[in-house]
């Protein structure tokens, strides 16, 4: 296998839950190449929850669907992510000093301001997803939170210094190379740009068929799911949500760095799950859905 079909299948392995088969050693060297391809492991993990919620929101009602869709979502991720988060807050929210909140992060045991994070992001992820399945008005948009929250991961990886100097997750990523970021952001630009096209051609499409003379199954579907909504143009919403990962994502891994002198492994996940959450707000909000 080569270098780089490695990477990917490291990538997959590392972050997911996905039945990728190859025998791998996960050394530094290698995890930091397979980071290039977290926003394609944010793609898949995207396509099948939304395809997931498509398919059970035919047979339940939004709010079961909705909860089984955050099932399936949090199961694909094996929870590394809300583990992270979990940390995350039970450290930075002690108010302990710096080598205390590193302790905690480091003790395996969660606390209960770690529990009351997780069961409010939990809560208001299942809320957003009753709200797009309610209003049944999906678009190529879904798919970017779970791909530019982990493109934020590698930036963050170079952008900020270890908390650590131990052998910990973060220091496995320590000086990697910036075109190992350069090609993750080609990965999650390339998506973000066949999602727009994606989405207008569809869009497109119910367009001319109800033109033609009435919406035919498919095309009223189209129209229902693809159609721009709200007062804003959908292409906007391409545009903005990639400047958002970044500022809210850089705004907060700030004001953490400065707190804890850098950045962890679980600050790492925690930040993915805070940029899913907000970047899917951003979009109900923007639009309405």
């Amino acid at each position: 296998m080569s270098s780089e079909r490695q990477a990917v299948a490291a990538a997959f392995q590392f972050l997911s839950r996905l039945p990728v088969k190859a025998e791998l050693d996960f050394s530094p060297e290698l995890l930091k190449r397979s980071t290039s391809y977290y926003p394609l492991v944010g793609l898949v993990i995207a396509i099948i929850v939304w395809s997931f919620a498509a398919l059970t929101a035919m047979v339940l009602p939004p709010v079961p669907c909705a909860i089984l869709t955050l099932a399936v979502w949090v199961w694909l991720t094996g929870g590394l992510h809300l583990d992270g988060w979990m940390d995350a807050a039970d450290a930075l929210f002690s108010y302990r000093s710096r080598e205390r909140m590193l302790e905690i992060m480091k003790d395996s045991r969660v606390g209960a301001m770690g529990v009351i994070a997780c069961v409010l992001l939990l809560m208001l992820k299942a809320s957003l997803l009753y709200t797009v399945l309610v209003e049944r008005n999906a678009s190529g948009l879904l798919i970017l939170p779970m791909v530019w929250s982990r493109w934020f991961m590698v930036h963050a990886m170079r952008r900020w210094p270890k908390a650590r100097n131990d052998d910990g997750l973060a220091a496995r990523f320590a000086d990697m190379n910036g075109k190992r970021v350069g090609l993750a952001v080609f990965w999650a630009i390339l998506v973000t740009l066949c999602a727009a096209v994606g989405q207008y051609i569809f869009a497109g499409l119910a367009t001319v068929t109800e033109e033609a003379g009435g919406l035919s199954l498919a095309g009223a579907y189209l129209q229902m799911h693809l159609s721009n909504s709200g007062s804003f143009p959908i292409w906007l919403g391409f545009a903005l949500l990639p400047l958002l990962a970044y500022g809210a994502g850089t705004f907060v891994a700030n004001r953490i760095n400065r707190r804890l002198g850098g950045l962890t492994g679980d600050i790492y996940g925690a930040l993915n799950e805070l940029l899913e959450t907000v970047l899917l707000l951003f979009i109900v909000i923007l639009y309405g859905l």
